[in-house]
């Protein structure tokens, strides 16, 4: 039986075992090595060591991450304008609005609900984010209400109230978009890696779970891709239906 942690980068799946990992941590903040390896994002403390970072996006040849976040946060911007849109037809031609009203349930809601930010200037820029995205799903119950008895109230709410509120709620969006290294770094974890008495960070996008598996259940695989120069990868794992590619070891870049 061996017991594997189990992670994800660019919504593949990787697991590696927990006999290497020493801790699980958030992202920081990293001083830049100048001349690094292209996939050392860094270097930081940790406990009386200075460690490098390697990220795994870079040595997979995959986008960054912020580059993700730049297509979620246009993706979003677009369902509300859509949500707006959609209430104004519902305003002006009293047709049903179909769009939730629940600021936990659209696009952006779940996204906030689902970030947690460790960075004093994120937290404040989302937490103006979340009050002004409450806001404008909240006004447009009020405004849906007052159609029942005000038409013309609930068309000046609307091109007033709605307006005033989208415009701000996208403004504290586009001041996301415009922090996107602080985000990426508040969404990201660190993986405390130790092999053969070295010590260095792995950067990943989500920390999954703890797998614990027979190694039977590992269908043996040969990697001949540049990334195998610093991965000796044991196989993969069929779990739950969704394929892993399990690490053996991590190499660090010099």
């Amino acid at each position: 039986m061996i017991d594997l942690i189990v992670f994800s980068v660019a919504g593949n799946k990787y697991a590696m075992n927990i006999e290497n990992v020493q801790r699980i941590i958030e992202s920081m903040s990293l001083t830049s090595i100048p001349n690094s390896h292209a996939y050392i994002d860094g270097m930081m403390s940790y406990e009386d060591k200075v460690i490098k970072v390697l990220s795994f996006r870079k040595l997979i040849q995959v986008q960054p991450y912020k580059d993700e976040l730049v297509a979620l946060f246009k993706s979003l911007k677009e369902g509300h304008a859509e949500w707006v849109e959609s209430l104004k037809v519902s305003v002006k031609s009293g047709s049903v609005f179909t769009k939730t009203l629940d600021p936990h349930a659209c696009g952006l809601g779940k996204w906030i609900d689902s970030f947690t930010a460790y960075d004093d200037h994120v937290i404040e820029i989302l937490n103006e984010l979340i009050e002004y995205h409450k806001q404008l799903h909240v006004t447009g119950g009020f405004v849906l209400d007052m159609c029942e008895t005000d038409k013309e109230e609930a068309l000046r709410m609307f091109n007033e109230d709605i307006a005033d509120i989208y415009e701000h709620t996208m403004g504290a969006l586009d001041t996301f978009t415009n922090e996107l290294d602080l985000i990426a770094n508040s969404l990201q974890k660190l993986i405390i890696y130790e092999n053969n008495g070295s010590f260095f960070a792995i950067k990943v996008d989500i920390i999954e779970d703890i797998a614990h598996v027979e190694e039977s259940d590992l269908n043996s695989n040969m990697s001949d891709n540049e990334m195998s120069k610093f991965l000796d990868l044991e196989g993969i794992l069929d779990l739950d239906s969704v394929l892993i590619n399990v690490i053996k070891t991590v190499k660090l870049p010099k």
